[in-house]
């Protein structure tokens, strides 16, 4: 797969634009702040974490058993990650 180069802005255009530019970064792109031609500074999206509606928003997703809580399955988790209860 093939990247395309971030987009480069000199810091003239940089600070006329700002707006633009973090409207671009928002939607995940990368942007490179140059100085007379040298890439200086790079903007990047933060990481997002994971947008909840809501409590119960996984409501009807989740398929639970009985024994989801049972000492057997816990111990077979905690053998699975080498842990102990």
């Amino acid at each position: 797969m093939s990247r395309e180069p971030a987009p480069q802005f000199n810091i003239h255009d940089a600070k006329t634009n700002l707006s633009r530019i973090i409207e671009r970064v928002e939607r995940g792109e990368e942007v490179i702040i140059s100085r007379a031609g040298r890439p200086v500074a790079k903007v990047v999206p933060l990481t997002r974490g994971v947008h909840r509606v809501g409590r119960g928003s996984l409501r009807g997703r989740l398929v639970m058993t009985e024994d989801w809580d049972s000492d057997a399955t816990n111990k077979i988790l905690a053998d699975e990650f080498e842990t102990s209860l």
